[in-house]
């Protein structure tokens, strides 16, 4: 019951405090924003110059290919976005080798690819004046439909048949924050911060999957895309952004408490072992 109150204060908040005109200067930064061909991330769009990186998020040999090729470009890498994702797809669709679609692309993709950068946000900890580079992993509200990770749903199972879709989004997005935790508490004496959020109910494209009573419900309670930009930017460029490692953030740019599930220590770590497994031979 605390975890849907807290949902529904997240879903109404206050008018934000951190606005676009507050972010410093970028120059000679280098940001990786995945999903930046729709929905939030187009919000984002303030650098110098953007480019192309060919990322499929659901195919693990193309995510290695990807992170190459911008290795092969960028010695340095100083806040890397994770934003893209899936949300309520058809059951039946998955992964290029065969897990749930939403956990293989929003979880799986995203721990493969961040964990691929580290050499490089390393690199970009040390280039920058304040020793610090930044991961910002947008989880959701929805991450509080459910309890726990079901590990018996995250390949394409019987048992994940069963599952409603919104399930499965929900352990996604709690997946999201148990990773972007483990992150900090890993590579944060390398400079790393890592954060996670709630970007805020939006009105994008995520919910094309929806059905059509579905999507005029939302429509009661979202805001427009470029506000859910705040938050993520917020965590990813301001100055304060530097002490948010570990911490979860909600609408619109402020410190929120995750679902209790998200910090259960044996779960994290439950987690991030079973994730190593799958990407370890790739």
């Amino acid at each position: 019951m605390g975890s849907m109150i807290s949902s529904a204060k997240e879903a109404f908040p206050p008018k934000s405090k951190f606005n676009v005109e507050d972010i410093p200067d970028l120059t000679g930064k280098v940001v990786i924003v995945t999903g930046a061909n729709t929905g939030i991330a187009v919000s984002q769009r303030k650098g110098k110059e953007a480019i192309f990186l060919k990322l499929d998020l659901s195919d693990l040999p193309s995510i290695k290919a990807s992170v190459e090729e911008f290795q092969s470009k960028e010695k340095e890498l100083h806040v890397l976005f994770n934003n893209a994702g899936v949300m309520a797809p058809p059951i039946a669709q998955t992964t290029a080798q065969g897990y749930d679609l939403q956990f293989g692309t929003n979880v799986l993709g995203h721990f493969f690819f961040t964990k691929l950068l580290i050499p490089t946000l390393a690199a970009g900890a040390k280039s920058s004046r304040d020793g610090k580079s930044r991961v910002v992993t947008t989880s959701s509200s929805g991450s509080n439909l459910v309890k726990t990770i079901d590990f018996d749903t995250l390949k394409d199972t019987p048992k994940r048949k069963k599952q409603r879709a919104f399930t499965l989004y929900g352990q996604s997005k709690l997946g999201n924050i148990i990773v972007s935790n483990e992150f900090a508490r890993r590579y944060g004496d390398q400079g790393i911060v890592s954060t996670s959020l709630n970007p805020g109910n939006l009105q994008t494209d995520l919910a094309r999957h929806m059905s059509s009573v579905e999507r005029l419900f939302l429509k009661l309670i979202v805001y427009p895309a470029p506000l859910g930009a705040l938050t993520q930017l917020y965590a990813g460029t301001s100055p304060e952004g530097v002490d948010f490692n570990g911490k979860y953030l909600i609408p619109w740019a402020r410190i929120g408490k995750p679902n209790p599930a998200a910090e259960d220590a044996a779960l994290s770590k439950a987690l991030w072992t079973w994730l190593e497994e799958q990407v370890q031979n790739v």
